[in-house]
């Protein structure tokens, strides 16, 4: 699936994806970053896992001292390197989320938005541990969700996305529950707050679970 993003829905197509947003998903999208961005102090360095072209990282880096975006689509990167050409604070590398080439204890604030535990499509419990293995001591981990309480805008997206031929068609007769399912062999699912608190339980960690906008589902841990 991760292929999917690579050859498919990366680029130019995913920024598609976000321009082509009705209202309430731009408001979740909003909602999202800003909960972020108030997190995050001036001299803070910012890791944020699947930054696709670059959509939040100038937020990010209007907040931070430094701001480190990886993701496996090479064409979203280097489209990113174009956008962000002028955001000097903005640093893109290709790499893969559950094995990163860092030292231990780097980064003050780790980021995984927009329900990118999921739709990484690799081993969450990897995905968490690597994240909390490079954050300093007492840094923020933030990975968000959908909450349940969006499904119907969510849903509405995801239908734009196959009608503009984005994603393939959508599968209704196996859409529910929160996962999405097209005929392609897309599937997007969610993390709920129990397993998100399952999925952090072995790690000596704090963990605190906040719903934003009535949208997000944010799993917040403090190393």
């Amino acid at each position: 699936m991760n292929s999917y993003y690579s050859d498919r829905l990366s680029a130019e197509r995913l920024k598609r994806c976000y321009e082509i947003a009705p209202p309430r998903v731009q408001q979740y999208l909003g909602a999202e970053l800003n909960h972020v961005c108030e997190r995050i102090c001036p001299g803070d360095v910012v890791l944020e896992l699947g930054c696709g072209y670059g959509r939040v990282l100038p937020a990010l880096a209007g907040k931070a001292k430094m701001v480190v975006g990886i993701d496996t689509s090479l064409s979203s990167l280097l489209l990113g390197r174009e956008m962000l050409r002028r955001h000097s604070t903005c640093i893109l590398i290709n790499a893969d989320a559950v094995r990163l080439a860092l030292r231990d204890h780097v980064f003050d604030v780790v980021v995984c938005v927009q329900n990118g535990i999921s739709a990484f499509h690799v081993d969450k419990e990897e995905l968490i541990r690597e994240s909390i293995r490079v954050v300093k001591r007492g840094g923020l981990v933030l990975f968000s969700s959908y909450s349940h309480k969006f499904w119907k805008h969510r849903l509405e997206w995801f239908r734009l996305q196959s009608e503009a031929g984005l994603l393939g068609e959508i599968d209704y007769e196996k859409t529910r529950d929160g996962v999405i399912v097209c005929k392609d062999g897309f599937v997007a699912t969610t993390v709920g707050g129990k397993q998100f608190l399952s999925l952090t339980s072995e790690f000596k960690v704090d963990t605190k679970i906040v719903e934003v906008d009535d949208s997000s589902l944010f799993c917040e841990i403090t190393a």
